[in-house]
């Protein structure tokens, strides 16, 4: 059997203890007629892998289990094709969202809505994650990659492209509407580019002052520096009055709530992170709203509006060996938006 470097988790533990150890694992292969063999040239590395790792998530089962090699947005080449495969040939350049696989015959995937499926496969929770060498995959579960992108750029698109393109979507966008954006790291990046995309007004906020900057530079017509307290608040009415609608991406509930007091009566706000539940008023008539990343369908827009608008993705590389050093620097807000994983 051909063996492949990994970066294995066997047991959760404090990113700085570096719990992900450099092991060679047997290389993944074609089992099934419709797979194809992905050699990887690029994985990002997003914040939800850290949770995983560290055990913060173990009460809603992730790791579901152990050993496990992390990583869920993948772009590499197709050096190998299933017999029945059509969508792919050797040479293609593919990527891989968290969503490996799903059952293909619930309600959730006949409306389109598989990354709902409740029999879902995710990447990098099994033991097919992207911190090696080679992945497979059904075809169905693939997305073309155009050979002009570079992988560093395409791999973040695969989570936290698809992810800020799905909240946007979920915020109902339209020309000036005012949608506010909490977090501006991997994921809000993106989400700024594709609000303006749609014609949005888009204010940033974050605790950080370099991801003002990068969200005023990607299009961003207003910031404001994040803090939990009344003043806060009275600084956004101030300057922008209240919002049309909110996009919550930075992990901690003090933001959620008040991103939902930030936006007018009537308005909306989405959430893209796990957290408790925060202070609702039912007599504001705010719609509050979950998302989670999106469809292989999604995904192909994503590719196809980076691709045709040029959008930025700002990113970082380092080798695959240094997993534990990138995750530990992203805990420590030192990675400016989307650290990438080369093997």
């Amino acid at each position: 059997m051909e063996k492949m470097r990994a970066m294995v988790l066997s047991e959760c533990a404090p990113i700085e203890t570096e719990p992900l150890i450099l092991q060679d694992i047997d290389r993944h292969e074609i089992s099934r007629p419709n797979e194809i063999l992905i050699k990887i040239e690029a994985c990002g590395v997003c914040h939800s892998q850290l949770h995983g790792i560290e055990g913060d998530w173990k009460d809603i089962g992730i790791p579901p289990t152990l050993p496990t090699v992390p990583g869920h947005e993948v772009v590499g080449v197709v050096i190998q094709t299933g017999d029945a495969v059509t969508k792919f040939k050797v040479g293609d350049r593919a990527g891989i969202t968290p969503l490996l696989e799903a059952c293909g015959n619930c309600q959730y995937c006949i409306e389109g809505k598989e990354y709902l499926c409740d029999s879902s496969t995710i990447t990098g929770e099994s033991f097919k994650g992207g911190y090696t060498e080679y992945i497979t995959v059904t075809e169905k579960f693939a997305t073309k990659v155009p050979q002009t992108m570079k992988p560093e750029y395409a791999a973040p698109l695969f989570c936290a492209g698809i992810t800020a393109y799905k909240a946007v979507k979920a915020a109902e966008p339209q020309t000036h509407k005012k949608l506010g954006i909490f977090g501006i790291g991997g994921v809000g990046h993106m989400a700024v580019q594709f609000a303006k995309v749609e014609g949005c007004d888009v204010i940033a906020f974050s605790r950080s002052e370099n991801h003002l900057d990068v969200a005023k530079r990607l299009g961003a017509t207003g910031s404001v520096k994040f803090s939990d307290d009344d003043m806060f608040l009275q600084q956004v009415k101030e300057k922008y009055g209240m919002l049309d609608a909110a996009i919550v991406f930075a992990p901690a509930d003090a933001v959620t709530d008040l991103a939902i007091k930030s936006v007018k009566k009537g308005g909306l706000v989405v959430i893209a992170t796990v957290g408790k539940n925060p202070t609702f008023l039912a007599f504001e008539e705010k719609t509050i709203r979950g998302t989670l990343i999106g469809s292989t369908n999604d995904m192909e827009q994503v590719i196809k509006i980076c691709d045709e608008k040029n959008l930025e993705v700002i990113t970082e590389t380092f080798p695959l060996k240094d997993a534990n050093l990138v995750l530990k620097k992203l805990k420590n807000s030192e990675i400016k938006a989307r650290a990438v994983l080369i093997p």
